[in-house]
């Protein structure tokens, strides 16, 4: 599963969804949707406003998390 760090990083830059938006003139529904892991995709330069805005690499903002729900097959 994908978790989005977005509301991490807001957090450490001081900053809200509404700053964000503002300083990156990204639509506030896609901040949002950036935040509550509602995102299907992330245009490019969506991507790159955002991580100039946060001072951050594309990788900071989404981690892969194991699902529990998911078996791993050994050999």
């Amino acid at each position: 599963m994908i978790k989005f760090r977005t509301k991490v990083l807001l957090a450490m830059n001081d900053m809200n969804q509404k700053d964000l938006a503002e300083k990156t003139g990204v639509r506030p529904s896609t901040i949002s949707a950036l935040c509550t892991g509602a995102a299907k995709h992330i245009p490019v330069d969506v991507l790159d406003k955002v991580c100039t805005a946060l001072n951050c690499q594309p990788g900071d903002l989404v981690e892969h998390v194991k699902d529990a729900s998911v078996q791993e097959t050994v050999e």
